[in-house]
C-alpha cells in the first residue's frame, strides 16, 4: 500500500510560537507515576522516608519495554501509592515532598560512551522516552542490529496549539547538535533528516544553521498538513519509503525520534541528568495567558495552570496533548508526565461535540485518510463480525489521527469505531494464532 498525500488542513492556533519557555519553580509535592511510557510500569525502588535529589532513580524499569523513572525535585518520599490515570487503570506512583532546594543527585555524572552498546545503556539509564506523545522507551528503538540508514527527527508538530517542540528546537539547538553527532558516530548513521512543517520559520532557520555544520544532516520543509508528524507519514514524506502494515520504521532502514527527545538525549550526554522536566504548551480557549512552561514531572496540572496565569473562563474540557489526538483529563490533580507536550483547557462552547447523524456515504473519511483506509467498510465488517473482511481494510494501519472524524459531515465517532475494530481484529488474530499452535 502506498500512502497518499492526504490529510486535513487544521487551524494552527500557534499562540505561543514566539514565547520562550518559562521555568516553573518546584511545587510543594510531586506525584510521579511509574507508567509514563509504552510498556510495563517501572517498579518503585524507594520507600517512604527516603531522601531523594533531582535525578535520583525512584523507579526501575521492569522488562525490555519499560523505562526508568527519576525524581524531579529534591526532598523526601512521603508515600508509594496507586493513582488512576487517563487510560482507566491504576498505576503505582511515588509522592515526594519537595524541600525547595532542587539539589541535583551527587551521584550524577555524564555517561562515558565508547561504543554503540554504551550508548544504548546510557539511553536506558536516562529514562528518556518518545516525547512527542507516544512515550516509547527511546533505548528500545536504538537496540537494533539492523543498519540505520536514516535518522529522521520529527519536528513537524502538526497539531493545533502545540509549540513546545518548536521552542525546544530554537532554544536547545546545541543539545540537538550534540545528540545528532553522537548518534551518527556510534550508530554509523550517514543521513539525518530534520522534518519541520513550513509554518515554523524560526525553527527551520535554526535547524538549517545547525545542518550546515554537520555533514549528512538536512532539513526537510514539509507541507503544513495534519498528520504530517505521524511516524509512517513522516518517513514517507522525508525518504519516500513506505512502512507496510505490521512493520516498523527500522524495517525500511529508518529510526524516527521527536525533536525534544533528541534535545533531551543531548542534555543527558552533556550532564548525566536524566529526564526530570518537560516543556509543556499551556493554551486553549479557557486559558487567560497561553505560555510554554518547563515543568517538573509529577506536578499537578492545576499548579501548572495557576503558574501560567489561570483560567479566564471555567474549563469544560482539559486535554493532555492536542485537540486532534489528545486525551481528555478527568481531574486537574493528575500530574504532568514524561510525554506531556501540552495541556489545553477549553471553554464550554469549544467542548461540545455536535450531535451525530446517519452516514451519507460521502467518502470524505476515506479520501482524507493518510493511509487510504475506508472506515465505512471497516465499520460494516465489524458490525457483521466478518474478521476476514475487516483484516482486508488495513484497519491496523489506523493511527487514530482523527482526520476521518474531523471531516465527517455526519459527525460520527469514526476514530472510536476504528479503535474498537482494531481491538476486535487483534483479539481475533491472537485467538487464531493460539488455536493453530
Amino acid at each position: 500500500m502506498l500512502f497518499s498525500l492526504n490529510g486535513v488542513h487544521v487551524p494552527h492556533r500557534k499562540n505561543t510560537a514566539e514565547m520562550s519557555a518559562l521555568k516553573m519553580d518546584s511545587p510543594k509535592t510531586v506525584t510521579i507515576p511509574m507508567s509514563m511510557h509504552i510498556g510495563k510500569p517501572s517498579v518503585p525502588c524507594v520507600k517512604a522516608g527516603d531522601k531523594v535529589f533531582v535525578g535520583t532513580k525512584i523507579g526501575t524499569q521492569d522488562g525490555f519495554v519499560s523505562s526508568n523513572v527519576h525524581s524531579s525535585v529534591s526532598g523526601t518520599v512521603t508515600k508509594i501509592t496507586d493513582i488512576l490515570v487517563v487510560g482507566g487503570h491504576n498505576v503505582p506512583a511515588v509522592v515526594i515532598e519537595s524541600d525547595g532546594e532542587n539539589t541535583p543527585d551527587p551521584e550524577i555524572k555524564a555517561p562515558q560512551i565508547n561504543n554503540r552498546e554504551d550508548f544504548v545503556n546510557a539511553l536506558k539509564e536516562s529514562g528518556i522516552v518518545g516525547l512527542g506523545g507516544a512515550g516509547f522507551p527511546t533505548y528500545v528503538k536504538y537496540s537494533t542490529d539492523k543498519p540505520i540508514e536514516y535518522l529522521i527527527i520529527n519536528g513537524a508538530e502538526c497539531e493545533p496549539y502545540i509549540t513546545s517542540d518548536s521552542i525546544t528546537m530554537v532554544e536547545k539547538s546545541e543539545n540537538i547538535a550534540l545528540a545528532i553527532k553522537a548518534l551518527m558516530k556510534f550508530f554509523d548513521i550517514k543521513n539525518v533528516i530534520i522534518g519541520i512543517e513550513k509554518n515554523k520559520p524560526k525553527a527551520i532557520s535554526v535547524m538549517k544553521k545547525l545542518a550546515q555544520d554537520i555533514d549528512g544532516v538536512t532539513v526537510k520543509v514539509l507541507k503544513s498538513m495534519y498528520p504530517q508528524g505521524g511516524e509512517k507519514v513522516l518517513v514517507y514524506h522525508t525518504t519516500g519509503r513506505t512502512i507496510m502494515e505490521g512493520k516498523l520504521p527500522i524495517d525500511v532502514g529508518c529510526v524516527v525520534s521527536n525533536s525534544t527527545t533528541i534535545a533531551e538525549i543531548g542534555a543527558f550526554l552533556k550532564t548525566g541528568i536524566p529526564l526530570t522536566h518537560k516543556c509543556v504548551t499551556v493554551d486553549g480557549s479557557a486559558i487567560a495567558s497561553p505560555k510554554n512552561v518547563i515543568v517538573p514531572i509529577g506536578t499537578a496540572l492545576s499548579e501548572v495552570f495557576e503558574f501560567a496565569g489561570g483560567f479566564k473562563e471555567e474549563p469544560h474540557k482539559v486535554l493532555y496533548g492536542g485537540p486532534m489526538m489528545g486525551i481528555s483529563v478527568p481531574s486537574l490533580d493528575l500530574p504532568v508526565i514524561k510525554n506531556t507536550n501540552a495541556i489545553l483547557a477549553f471553554n464550554k462552547k469549544d467542548s461540545l461535540y455536535p450531535k451525530s447523524t446517519a452516514c451519507i456515504s460521502c467518502g470524505s473519511c476515506a479520501n482524507h485518510c493518510p493511509f487510504g483506509i475506508n472506515p465505512p467498510l471497516a465499520a460494516k465488517a465489524l458490525r457483521n463480525k466478518d474478521m476476514e473482511a475487516l483484516e482486508k481494510t488495513g484497519i491496523t494501519l489506523c493511527m487514530e489521527c482523527g482526520c476521518c472524524s474531523y471531516v465527517c459531515p455526519a459527525k460520527l465517532p469514526i476514530v472510536q469505531n476504528n479503535k474498537l475494530a482494531k481491538l476486535e481484529l487483534l483479539e481475533f488474530q491472537k485467538t487464531n494464532k493460539e488455536g493453530n499452535k
